[in-house]
Order: structure tokens, then C-alpha cells, then sequence
């Protein structure tokens, strides 16, 4: 019988393809958790400073050549790179974790002291966001003052989606005349192929933002001057970005006067201050900025017809 001996070197080399593949895998892991975790990091600042979706797509807003969405994008995606690294990671690293949960008797036990601190440090995290405790609240409510300011800076859209509309769409929505409105584009040289496209499309074709094609259509002085001492009949449906004008400034849009308004809003059992937003009124009343919206109409619509000023 003929027994044939295999040396032991010829499956070492077998086994150390084995052993870096192994160890390769690890680093990977570990290095891809730590990039997607920085790259997260990054899009979260940006996200946490960027305008509303309206005010962004209205200005065509960028940032190092990215839009709000593609930020987005970018975000969501290198989440999920993060979380299937993190389970990788947790995997290799089982044996460890497990030993974070034993005692000092090195008995398996949940409820460490070590596991109870991060539980509650999460707990606060999550309760104190949703109960809106500062500082938590604070980090908010610095947020909303970035995107408040980006308002301001690049202004409101006529309505919601409004660089969706066709121009045809548009200039009806808004009250300008279809025929000016495209003389008024030529005039300035801005090309478009027909009334049926949209602004957006017409913005990307000359390299501009809906709102600098809308500011090019529109007519000098367009907006009305209401008369002193008339009260502005409010639209049925706010504007885009209402709620973040402040009682004051609502106020003086529509020529209503305000100590007048808060005591009628006060009957109604809606605390407000001339400082405060539609919006924080809402808050501080346990309601929506459409139903403080409601309200003000209603009282401006009662006030006019109490002056006789409603046509």
C-alpha cells in the first residue's frame, strides 16, 4: 500500500490567502464605517443649514456644485453604506461587545451600568427633542433661523412648486400678462422656446434660477400699494413662507391695525405678541399656522366690513 505525504508548506500559502482575506475584510469594514460615518457628518451640517425645499429650488440653490436634493441624496444612501458597515462591524467585533454586557463576575447581564448611562443618554436625546427641552430645542430653533434667513436672502416663491409651472401657468397664477411677460424675457435676452415651458426649464437653458427669470418678467412696481387706512382683504391660502412672518409684519402688509387684532385674537382665546411668527404663535397656542392664518382672516374680513371697506 502506497501512502502518499503532502508537504505542510504547500497549504501554507492556501492558508495566509485565508488569514489576509480575513483581516482585509476587518480593516475594510472598519475604514468604510469610519468614511461613511465622516461623509455623514458633512452632509448632516449641510442639511441642517440648507433652505426650505421651496426656497432652494426656487433660487436654485448649490453648494460646491450640489443641490438640496443631491445633498440629500448623498446623505440618504451613505446612511445605508453606514449601517451595512456597522453590522459588519458588530459582527467582527461581537466577542467584545458581548463582554461589555457581563458583570464583574463576567456573568452576561444587559442592564450594566455601563449600558444604563447610554441608554439614558439616548433617552434624553430622543425625549428632549420631542418634549422640545433646551438645549435640544436650541439646536432646533438655530436651524429654522438659518432657513429663515435664507428666506429673506433669496426671497419667496409666488406659490409652492411655482418653478414647475409653464409660463402660460405661471403668469395666470400670478397675474401678469402672458404676451409681456415673454416680451419682457426677449427683451432681456433670455431664450425659451414657447409659452407651455416651465420656468425651471427656461432657468437651466440660461443658466439662471427661476426666481431671476421670474424677476425678469415681471413688471416694474407690480406690487399694489394698498390705501391707508383700507384693510387688505387676506387671499383664501397664505403665501409661501407666512408662517414665518412675524404678527408685525403681517400687520403692516394688509394695513391692519394691531393692538386691534391681538385683543380680537385674545377673545378667540389665541395669545399673541407683534414680535412673534405665525408660526411660534401657533406653538405657543397648541395649533397650526394655517388655523392663526384662519383666524387673522376672518378678524381682517370682520374689521373691513365693520369700515365698509370691503369691495
Amino acid at each position: 500500500m502506497f501512502e502518499f505525504i503532502i508537504p505542510e508548506t504547500r497549504f501554507q500559502p492556501v492558508k495566509n490567502i485565508f488569514r489576509i482575506n480575513k483581516m482585509n475584510i476587518r480593516r475594510i469594514t472598519s475604514l468604510t464605517a469610519a468614511l461613511s460615518f465622516i461623509i455623514m457628518t458633512l452632509t448632516s451640517i449641510i442639511l441642517y443649514i440648507v433652505p426650505q425645499g421651496r426656497i432652494a429650488y426656487w433660487a436654485d440653490w448649490h453648494l460646491w456644485g450640489l443641490t438640496k436634493e443631491q445633498w440629500g441624496s448623498i446623505h440618504i444612501n451613505t446612511g445605508i453604506l453606514f449601517l451595512i458597515a456597522l453590522g459588519f462591524h458588530i459582527y467582527y467585533n461581537w466577542k467584545p461587545i458581548v463582554n461589555y454586557l457581563k458583570d464583574k463576575t463576567k456573568q452576561l447581564k444587559v442592564f450594566t451600568l455601563e449600558f444604563n448611562i447610554a441608554l439614558i443618554l439616548t433617552l434624553v436625546f430622543v425625549l428632549g427633542t420631542y418634549f422640545e427641552i433646551p438645549p435640544l430645542s436650541s439646536i432646533l430653533g438655530v436651524s429654522e433661523t438659518i432657513k429663515d434667513n435664507a428666506a429673506r436672502k433669496y426671497g419667496e416663491p409666488p406659490y409652492g412648486h411655482a418653478e414647475l409651472s409653464s409660463l402660460k401657468i405661471f403668469t395666470q397664477k400670478t397675474g401678469i400678462n402672458l404676451q409681456e411677460a415673454m416680451d419682457r424675457l426677449k427683451a432681456k435676452g433670455i431664450q425659451f422656446k414657447d409659452e407651455n415651458q416651465t420656468l425651471s426649464e427656461i432657468s437651466r437653458q440660461n443658466s439662471l434660477s427661476p426666481r431671476q427669470v421670474y424677476q425678469a418678467m415681471k413688471p416694474e412696481g407690480k406690487t399694489p400699494v394698498v390705501p391707508v387706512g383700507t384693510i387688505a382683504e387676506l387671499p383664501d391660502s397664505p403665501a409661501p413662507g407666512t408662517g414665518n412672518m412675524t404678527l408685525a409684519s403681517l400687520c403692516s402688509q394688509y394695513n391692519l391695525n394691531m393692538k386691534t387684532l391681538i385683543r380680537a385674537l385674545r377673545e378667540k382665546g389665541i395669545q399673541a405678541k407683534d414680535d412673534l411668527t405665525l408660526k411660534k404663535i401657533a406653538e405657543q397656542n397648541r395649533t397650526g399656522p394655517l388655523d392663526i392664518y384662519e383666524h387673522i382672516r376672518t378678524i381682517a374680513h370682520e374689521l373691513a366690513e365693520t369700515k365698509g371697506t370691503t369691495k
